[in-house]
């Protein structure tokens, strides 16, 4: 009589936990084992890494935290110096509820933090999963955490065919099956390291995974099928125009966007709205900043989260505008301006540039 088939093991937080001993990343905003997170500095990587790599996250939360070191230091920035630290790393609005969210846990909770996930649901900027996170993390909560490293990990250990984002329910209770009532919040960041490091999106290194043997996605021989995805839905396209104007003396027209919507609160080269077609010449020059010999200088392009923009570039001279601020080209760096305007300001040197409509 043959012998029973061996089940595979079920995955065991104990052995990630251990695996995480081992070869938990050295992040800047990460306790020491053994010590006790600084609450402030686990919000704050948390709401930078929202939609953005650890990579480009890391110069601008070391630079934040030399500037700003605590929660009252924060509270107490000026927006605009918030808004120029926050440039470049994108999803501006996220800077806004930064402070909006030190404003209110100073004036409402004493400058501390709540340490559950009401408490945290609570403040202004704060969704599901970073009040799970900063729960778990700053305060050892046994809060569930799923980002996009956790769904990856859990679709591949379990064989989740449904494509996301159907799959996100499904997802969420293999991860809160897992989720232990110790360490959870090692347990959290173990499972992320996991996913940034070994589930990779491409070429998972299945060797080094302490989850290997469990895992449903590697045992049928193909990790990198999973998670599947629905069809991604194409970016519409916007255009517009933006006008460099310089006075005689070399500085650039800038001018501060409505605090709502949008780059909201951030610096920007006049431009016209953007819309779904194309500009003609007429239209374009009813919407510059000031009169002016407007010369062509080039075309810049950046993806949002939800349009692709085109912005073509004309640059002139101009003595006087009614509206905005002019400041020197080397003190551009200090502006709140965000990548498409820093793409835009990168032509002011440009040569030989025509006379618009030419």
């Amino acid at each position: 009589m043959p012998a029973p088939r061996s089940r595979a093991p079920r995955p065991s937080a104990r052995a990630l936990l251990a695996w995480y001993d081992r070869h938990r990343r050295a992040l800047p905003w990460r306790a020491a084992p053994g010590a006790r997170p600084n609450p402030y500095r686990v919000w704050l990587s948390e709401v930078m890494l929202q939609q953005t790599t650890v990579a480009a996250v890391i110069p601008y939360f070391e630079r934040f935290v030399a500037r700003w070191p605590t929660l009252a230091d924060l509270a107490a920035a000026d927006e605009a110096a918030v808004l120029a630290a926050w440039a470049g790393l994108g999803y501006y609005a996220r800077a806004r509820r930064l402070i909006a969210c030190a404003h209110a846990m100073m004036a409402d909770h004493g400058g501390r933090f709540p340490d559950d996930e009401d408490g945290l649901r609570a403040l202004p900027g704060l969704g599901a999963y970073s009040a799970a996170a900063i729960a778990a993390i700053a305060f050892d909560r046994p809060a569930v955490v799923v980002d996009g490293n956790v769904e990856r990990v859990m679709a591949r250990l379990y064989a989740v065919a449904e494509p996301l984002p159907g799959a996100k329910p499904i997802l969420r209770r293999h991860a809160t099956a897992l989720t232990p009532a110790a360490r959870p919040g090692d347990y959290a960041q173990a499972v992320m390291d996991l996913g940034a490091t070994v589930c990779t999106p491409r070429n998972p290194r299945c060797s080094a995974c302490p989850w290997a043997r469990p895992c449903r996605a590697r045992a049928a021989g193909e990790p990198e099928r999973f998670p599947t995805r629905a069809a991604k839905a194409t970016h519409p396209v916007r255009y517009g125009v933006a006008f460099l104007a310089r006075r005689a003396d070399g500085q650039v027209l800038l001018r501060r966007r409505p605090p709502q919507g949008l780059l909201g609160g951030m610096t920007e080269v006049p431009s016209t709205p953007w819309r779904a077609t194309p500009w003609t010449l007429d239209e374009a020059v009813a919407h510059a900043p000031a009169r002016a010999s407007w010369r062509a200088l080039g075309r810049v392009e950046h993806t949002f989260s939800h349009f692709h923009l085109v912005l073509d570039v004309f640059g002139g001279r101009a003595s006087a505008a009614p509206d905005g601020f002019w400041r020197q080209p080397g003190a551009l760096a200090a502006e709140a301006l965000p990548s498409i305007m820093r793409k835009v300001t990168r032509l002011l040197d440009q040569k030989n540039s025509a006379p618009i409509g030419a």
